[in-house]
């Protein structure tokens, strides 16, 4: 005769069985892709005539040098939908190990180029965009952005990611 605690590890096992056939079993965290994007902001608020500084970090994390960036930025839907809110790029700054200098382009263009690549491995790139609010930007709503980007490595291999979102900007009257 089985035991109670039996019963329920046999249970246990069967949907434990179930979840990994089906792929929904829980799975260890996985490591980082070969290369990742990450967004950060100096601000969450701001107020019409402000500015806040949008910094996209680019990750080389194969064993082989980053040749090639082609990436994408655009407003959310969201945002979009909000057409009293006004804004611009008006800046861009690029940050290596070696110091910061100005980088071309600015706006949902091909923001690639502005990494200066090669990234060697395990080295990170980070651009940094000014978001230059209208003096008369309508208040109360957020501006976030979406990208996707591409990136080729010196072993001839790609990768594409995305969409990866900004943190949200709400822009406050005073």
């Amino acid at each position: 005769m089985r035991s109670p605690l039996m019963r329920r590890l046999g249970l246990t096992a069967v949907l434990a069985l179930v979840l990994a056939v089906f792929g929904l079993a829980p799975t260890a965290s996985a490591d980082p892709g070969p290369a990742e994007l990450k967004f950060t902001t100096d601000a969450a608020t701001t107020t019409p005539g402000g500015t806040v500084n949008l910094s996209m970090t680019l990750t080389n994390n194969k064993t082989y040098d980053l040749w090639f960036v082609y990436q994408t930025i655009d407003p959310t839907w969201l945002t979009t939908q909000r057409p009293d809110l006004k804004y611009s790029f008006t800046g861009c700054t690029l940050t290596t190990a070696s110091g910061s200098t100005s980088c071309s382009g600015t706006g949902p263009a091909n923001l690639g180029t502005n990494y200066g690549a090669t990234i060697p491995p395990g080295q990170s790139r980070t651009v940094t965009l000014t978001l230059q609010i209208a003096p008369d930007s309508g208040c109360n709503g957020n501006i976030g952005f979406y990208s996707y980007f591409y990136a080729e490595f010196s072993d001839s291999t790609s990768t594409s990611g995305g969409p990866v979102y900004t943190p949200e900007t709400r822009v406050l009257c005073s």
